[in-house]
């Protein structure tokens, strides 16, 4: 049986979502196997590390394992046999905490059961009737932000010619490894499990500090001086906001409810930060004007 979620990530019961997003972004940076090529202490704990934030970074399945519904496998706890001394109890010595013996017999799936028994042992030859369980399998997913502020579905295509579709959880993270159990390699002790890695690509307008959504906002000199309005791109459309009067580059504006998704569903803003642009061909007046200016009232940029 997997390890407790929480000591795997090692955060406290009590953590918010946010607090356990970040450990297991720590983590899995720390032991993504690109990072440790040919390391496999490295590459099991990444997969543990994955494994635990698949239970606790969803807050259904979170809000399930801490009621003893499901163990840290993400699979359901059989409860009500027996007492609890009973082989089939919470104080039984198969099912310390909700362990695998109760929970495949919930399941009927004996063949997971069987196969790390007594299957495993044998090199995947199996025993006494029971086969391995198919392997799992590992892909890499490349998508937009917009999918991870949205959400979406996406098809991706495995060598053997079979094809997965997979659900892009709206707040998903870049380098976040999704389990889709059973859908794997087929054995004859059942499928394995699909670890797809998410990778957001670099968008050419947005951009994450932390966990804000930025985008640099082109103004018109005559905007910034007068004030007016622009239009801007945001992930969910364009739209139109007000430039005050007097606005200088480096100032933000702020979009309510258009940046990111937290990991409690709530959505973030966007910061859209002046930029003032001047003309791409060279303007006599403008510069006749800028030139009055800077002999009857200079000024020096300040410093920030």
């Amino acid at each position: 049986m997997a390890r407790d979620p929480y000591q795997e990530l090692g955060v406290p019961r009590s953590a918010s979502a946010d607090e356990i997003r970040k450990a297991f972004r720590k983590l899995a940076k720390q032991h993504h196997p690109d990072t440790n090529p040919g390391d496999k202490t490295a590459e099991e704990r990444f997969k543990r590390v994955s494994a635990a934030f698949d239970i606790v970074g969803d807050a259904e399945k979170r809000k399930k394992f801490d009621a003893g519904e499901i163990d840290a496998d993400g699979r359901e706890t059989m409860r009500g046999y027996g007492g609890a001394g009973g082989p089939f109890g919470q104080g039984g010595p198969f099912n310390q905490g909700g362990g695998r013996y109760a929970e495949t017999m919930e399941g009927g799936d004996l063949g997971d059961l069987f196969s790390e028994i007594l299957g495993r042992r044998g090199g995947g030859g199996g025993f006494g009737g029971f086969s391995q369980r198919g392997s799992d399998v590992r892909a890499k997913l490349d998508i937009d932000l917009e999918d991870i502020i949205q959400g979406a579905k996406k098809r991706i295509a495995f060598s053997d010619g079979r094809t997965i579709d997979v659900t892009i959880p709206k707040g998903a993270e870049d380098g976040q490894t999704l389990r889709l159990k059973g859908q794997g390699s087929p054995g004859r002790g059942g499928p394995g499990d699909a670890f797809i890695e998410l990778a957001v690509r670099p968008h050419p307008l947005f951009r994450r500090e932390g966990d804000i959504l930025v985008m640099d906002l082109p103004v018109t000199i005559p905007d910034a001086v007068l004030g007016g309005k622009v239009e801007a791109r945001t992930p969910d459309g364009p739209v139109t906001l007000t430039v005050p009067k007097g606005a200088n580059s480096g100032q933000s504006l702020r979009l309510k409810g258009k940046g990111l998704v937290d990991g409690r569903g709530k959505r973030g803003d966007l910061l859209a930060r002046i930029v003032l642009v001047l003309p791409d061909k060279p303007d006599a007046e403008l510069e006749s004007f800028a030139e009055r200016w800077r002999k009857e009232r200079p000024y020096k940029a300040k410093k920030k």
